[in-house]
């Protein structure tokens, strides 16, 4: 599949935007323009939520059973259609190709699982203590149409645990991808058009980001909204859903602490490290940044993160053979030498990488920087970059208070081979997902969410089925 157009998807048609502003869409591996296409106007915007509330009506009204039929032949199609799907994504996001393929077939893992989940949301009878009472039942609603926003790192997997929860509890969707990475969303909604999806239960729209989130939040159509991106701009949208009474999920930033115990397996925790931290060019939300190892054990885990980092191969995300690819912004490389420069200035230690790549496209090589103090930029603002940091620890509480000395708390992680280290971990880091001698923590079955500045709420997992949905009370006396 070459890049195909990016068109607006409202009331169950690919239609042009309104806007005069228009969107262009540049390849981050060397620059060059992918498409230019329009954004959507008031008009379209309007058509959006007029679409969605019929959408609502009839989307909702349907059993849970028809509604999986439906969600399920659309991921069939995005399994079918997933090498030429994540081609589009590599193009316009970056990532080495088979990362692409692997987060298309997820987006689908994550669908069907809440599609299931669904089919079997139960309701609860409480036992009634008034005479006359027939029954009390506390049933599961769908909360309504579904507001929701994702940025450029995952264009499959983020809009699938948006679209995935809310389509399945039977809400309605309006969601807006980021506009650089709109057409693997595109190509999703696509999946879901051919799989019979009733008109106005999906819409896509892109352009100006500020616009488009006043206008769909203050809407009296929306019941709920969703956003993934930036702390400063989540607690910004989260005013304006709590101003208009809406729910609200937010998955924020994070900067994830890293705790390597004296008794860790150095050598599967080095290699497990390279991998998590520069993964999509370390543009992961719960990517790895500070990495904590027992003074014991530094000598041997900075020679191996060292050498793995160096040893990574760069490139285009199509070519054969890269393992990280380009940031997916010029203005990216240019804040990942600013956080590096302050280290620097500041007296840390520069172990690789440090400076931006000299070739087209937007390349900043894996980088690693020794003792760095706290009060520069690196150890206070998530990089969201390829930068990990490096420091000493002498004992676990020296250690657990350094990790929990941020107000992100989105992951953390822990390397231990102690069961009672283990556990100490998993109780007193300060954070909504911990992973104890690795990094998947993000699975379709499990809940994906933060705690202080990283979120509220939650994606995936069952959680994020139930977050699209309204508790109602049914009490039915005899006549």
């Amino acid at each position: 599949m070459s890049y195909p157009a990016s068109r607006l998807y409202i009331d169950g048609q690919f239609v042009e935007g309104r806007s005069a502003q228009r969107v262009q869409v540049r390849n981050p591996a060397d620059g060059s323009v992918l498409a230019e296409y329009a954004g959507a106007g008031p008009a379209d915007l309007q058509a959006a939520l007029d679409a969605a509330g019929r959408g609502f009506a009839s989307w909702s009204r349907q059993l849970p059973l028809e509604r999986f039929r439906v969600i399920t032949r659309a991921t069939a199609l995005l399994r079918e259609r997933a090498a030429a799907i994540a081609h589009v994504l590599t193009l316009e996001q970056g990532k080495p190709l088979p990362e692409a393929l692997r987060e298309v077939q997820l987006a689908a893992d994550i669908i069907d699982f809440l599609a299931e989940e669904a089919k079997r949301l139960a309701a609860r009878g409480v036992p009634p203590r008034l005479p006359g009472v027939a029954s009390q039942t506390v049933l599961r609603v769908p909360v309504g149409p579904v507001a929701a926003f994702t940025p450029w790192n995952f264009p499959a997997n983020l809009p699938a645990r948006k679209l995935g929860g809310a389509l399945a509890a039977g809400c309605s969707v309006i969601i807006k991808p980021d506009e650089q990475v709109a057409a693997t969303c595109l190509e999703m909604a696509r999946a879901f058009h051919d799989a019979g999806l009733p008109k106005g239960a999906l819409g896509v729209v892109m352009g100006n980001p500020a616009e488009i989130s006043s206008t769909l939040i203050a809407s009296p159509v929306i019941a709920k909204v969703s956003f993934t991106g930036s702390v400063p701009v989540g607690k910004q949208l989260g005013e304006l859903a709590a101003r208009h009474m809406k729910r609200y999920t937010a998955e924020l930033g994070g900067h994830a602490p890293v705790i390597v115990c004296g008794d860790a397996d150095i050598a599967a925790a080095v290699k497990l490290a390279v991998q998590a931290k520069f993964r999509n060019a370390g543009q992961v939300c719960a990517s790895p940044v500070r990495f904590l190892v027992q003074r014991a054990r530094l000598d041997e885990f900075r020679a191996g993160f060292v050498a793995g980092a160096q040893a990574l191969v760069l490139g285009n995300g199509l070519a054969e053979g890269t393992q990280v690819g380009p940031l997916i912004h010029e203005r990216r490389c240019t804040q990942m030498q600013v956080l590096v420069d302050d280290a620097l200035e500041h007296g840390a230690e520069l172990l690789c990488g440090g400076q931006r790549l000299a070739r087209p496209g937007w390349f900043y090589p894996p980088t690693i920087i020794e003792d760095a103090p706290p009060e520069c930029m690196l150890q206070q603002q998530e990089p969201f970059g390829p930068i990990g940091l490096l420091d000493a620890f002498d004992t676990l509480d020296e250690a657990i208070t350094r990790a929990n000395a941020l107000p992100y708390g989105l992951a953390a992680y822990g390397f231990t081979r102690d069961l009672a280290t283990a556990h100490r971990l998993s109780q007193e880091l300060q954070a909504g997902m911990v992973g104890i001698n690795h990094f998947g923590i993000s699975q379709p079955e499990t809940p994906f969410g933060g705690i202080k500045d990283s979120g509220y709420g939650h994606e995936s997992g069952l959680e994020g089925l139930l977050g699209c949905t309204e508790i109602k009370l049914v009490s039915v006396a005899l006549s």
